[in-house]
């Protein structure tokens, strides 16, 4: 019965998350970047681009730029990632739509006075990455460079992280030059503060770029196992060891994951065994299967 109640708590949850994120970061968008001319990385970025240029809706940009993208993601990652990452995308662009049609891109702060635009930076920073992070806690994304980053790291040594950097440099390099050098620095300011927003709210402590998590459970390690090769595309090592209390014998799953992999390593562990016992810790580095090259981190003068 508690293991029942625990599965329909866990679940409502990622419905609260599901609503509350893309709605949390849109405000963020809406009502504190647009306003100050202030472009975040990925799609949003360059919908409030062609907002000063074209006047178009940021929404309907936004998920014209999500579409392909989702779709990229569906063929490599499979149909229920692209499922999550449409609802999650689609929610944004809708809850932007709604408020800039409600406000007409007029936010909280009059962005006349020079200091409120550094403030709208930080705030809409908190905002849209408080945001990202309730969506990616529900299990879903808000797509953008997230789709293209975890594409290209699957086939690549590169980590996720340092190719959303790139992407989301590159678009904040556009508006740096359609919407003039202080919204480039600006932007910079945002993209800061809403990654560390992400980092703080989805993995809970640490500053490291992965996490060492433990598994154990009665019997569902199995299950579990092939659900993080099948769905995060990471292996890891499976232990038999015996409980000092029960004496019983269990296995254990260490896995290695990257730190935006963490909240959806919990999700896949809940959905199939809500009694399990967990803990995390920091990694300090991780090298070789799918993260940094050993090579790259050999020190070349000792050689």
């Amino acid at each position: 019965m508690k293991a029942k109640s625990l599965i329909i708590f866990h679940k409502l949850s990622d419905y609260v998350f599901l609503f509350l994120g893309p709605f949390v970061a849109a405000i963020g968008i809406s009502l504190f970047y647009t306003p100050a001319q202030i472009a975040s990385g990925g799609a949003a970025g360059v919908a409030t681009v062609f907002y000063y240029l074209f006047g178009w809706n940021q929404g309907v940009v936004m998920m014209c730029i999500n579409l392909p993208l989702i779709l990229l993601g569906m063929k490599v990652f499979g149909f229920k990632y692209g499922i999550r990452t449409l609802i999650g995308s689609s929610l944004l662009s809708l809850w932007v739509s709604i408020i800039t049609s409600k406000t007409g891109n007029v936010g909280f702060l009059d962005v006349a006075i020079p200091v409120n635009i550094l403030l709208s930076a930080i705030f809409g920073g908190i905002c849209v990455g408080s945001g990202v992070a309730f969506t990616m806690k529900s299990g879903c994304n808000t797509g953008g460079t997230d789709i293209v980053s975890q594409v290209i790291a699957k086939y690549t040594p590169i980590g996720v992280g340092t190719i959303q950097f790139i992407f989301n440099l590159i678009v904040v390099g556009l508006a740096g030059v359609f919407l003039g050098l202080q919204a480039l620095l600006f932007s910079i300011i945002a993209m800061y503060c809403s990654s560390q927003m992400v980092n703080f709210l989805l993995t809970g402590f640490g500053t490291k770029m992965a996490k060492a998590v433990y598994v154990i459970s009665d019997y569902r390690i199995r299950e579990i196992s092939r659900r993080v090769i099948d769905e995060l595309g990471h292996s890891g090592t499976v232990f038999e060891g015996t409980g000092m209390y029960t004496q019983k014998t269990n296995e254990m799953l260490v896995v290695i994951v990257p730190n935006h992999q963490l909240q959806k390593l919990v999700n896949i562990i809940y959905e199939e065994d809500a009694t399990a016992f967990v803990f995390v810790n920091e990694t300090y580095k991780v090298l070789g299967n799918g993260f940094k090259a050993i090579a790259k981190a050999v020190d070349k003068e000792e050689e």
